[in-house]
C-alpha cells in the first residue's frame, strides 16, 4: 500500500463518483420511497422505481419549453459531476463547494427562462434556499481547515482521529442544511415530490421529459456529494473509520427521511431565519471554541 502512487487513489475516487454515484443516488431514492411508504402504511413502489422513471423520461419525445433550458440543465449536471469528482478525488473542498454553488445558479437560470409563474416562483425560492444553506456549507470548510490546517480533502480524511470530535457543531449545522439541499420537508419550498406544495413541482414545472431526467440524475449526484462530506467528518487513518462513515451516512439519510415524513412545509422566510439561527448557534459556538483552543 505504501508503494502505490497517491494519484491512483485519486483516479479511483473520481471514477467511482462519475460511474457509481447516479446508481447509489437512485438506489437511495428508491429506499427513501419504500421507507416513506411504510411509514404511511403503504407498500410503496419497488426500490428500482426511480431508475424506471428516468428510463421512461429519456424514452419520451424531445419537448423544449425553452431551448436555453437544455443547455442550462446540462451545465448544471456537468458542474455537479465536476464538483463531486474533485471531492472524491481528494482535491480542495473549498473549490468543490464553489463549483457546487455555481451549479445551483445554473439550475436557477434554467427555471427562470420559462414563462411559467410557478417555475419563476420556484426559481426565486431556490435563491432563498441558497442564501439559507451557503453559510453552513462555507463554515464546514472553515472547520475542516481549522482542525487539519488544509482545505485538501485527502489531508482532511487522513488525520489521526475523526474530525467529528472537534466539529460536532459544524456537523449538526451541515446535517440541518442537508434537509434543504435534499429538498425534504419542512424545507421543500422550491420543488417537492409531495403533493402538499401550493406550487407542486416548482422549478421543475416546465421541464420537458428529458430535461427532467437530467435534473433527476443531477440530484442523485448531489445527494452522494453531500453524503461524501458527511463521511469526511468520520474518516481518518484508522481503517475502521470507513465502516463508521458508512454507518453515519445511513443514519443521517434515515434521519432525513423521518424529518421529511413528520414535518409540514414552512414558509421561506421562516426557513431562512431558522437555518441562520441553527448555523449561528451550533457552528458559531463550535468555531469560537476552536479559536480559543488555537489561542491557548
Amino acid at each position: 500500500m505504501m508503494g502505490i502512487n497517491p494519484m491512483i487513489f485519486k483516479i479511483i475516487g473520481i471514477v467511482f463518483f462519475i460511474v457509481l454515484a447516479p446508481f447509489i443516488g437512485g438506489f437511495l431514492e428508491g429506499l427513501d420511497r419504500k421507507i416513506s411508504a411504510r411509514m404511511q402504511g403503504r407498500v410503496g413502489p419497488p426500490i428500482r422505481q426511480p431508475f424506471y422513471d428516468v428510463r421512461k423520461l429519456l424514452s419520451k419525445e424531445k419537448v423544449f419549453v425553452n431551448k436555453a433550458q437544455g443547455f442550462l440543465l446540462a451545465s448544471y449536471l456537468v458542474l455537479m459531476v465536476f464538483s463531486g469528482a474533485m471531492l472524491f478525488g481528494g482535491y480542495d473542498i473549498l473549490l468543490c463547494v464553489f463549483v457546487l454553488s455555481t451549479a445551483a445558479a445554473f439550475l436557477y437560470f434554467a427555471a427562470s427562462v420559462t414563462s411559467s409563474p410557478y417555475s419563476s416562483i420556484g426559481a426565486t425560492r431556490e435563491l432563498i434556499q441558497m442564501m439559507a444553506y451557503e453559510p453552513a456549507v462555507l463554515l464546514t470548510c472553515v472547520g475542516f481547515y481549522l482542525v487539519r490546517g488544509s482545505f485538501n480533502v485527502q489531508t482532511i480524511v487522513q488525520g489521526p482521529i475523526a474530525t467529528i470530535l472537534y466539529l460536532p457543531g459544524f456537523f449538526v449545522a451541515f446535517v440541518f442544511i442537508m434537509t434543504i439541499k435534499m429538498r425534504k420537508s419542512p424545507f421543500d419550498i422550491a420543488t417537492s415530490h409531495h403533493m402538499h406544495q401550493e406550487i407542486v413541482k416548482g422549478i421543475t414545472t416546465d421541464m420537458g421529459a428529458r430535461n427532467m431526467a437530467i435534473f433527476q440524475i443531477t440530484e442523485w449526484y448531489e445527494n452522494v456529494f453531500l453524503l461524501g462530506i458527511v463521511a469526511m467528518f468520520f474518516l481518518n487513518k484508522n481503517p475502521w473509520s470507513l465502516l463508521a462513515a458508512i454507518i453515519a451516512i445511513l443514519v443521517v439519510y434515515f434521519i432525513e427521511i423521518v424529518i421529511d415524513n413528520t414535518n409540514a412545509r414552512i414558509k421561506a422566510d421562516h426557513m431562512l431565519k431558522l437555518t441562520w439561527i441553527v448555523t449561528g448557534v451550533t457552528a458559531g459556538l463550535n468555531l469560537v471554541v476552536l479559536m480559543l483552543i488555537r489561542l491557548f
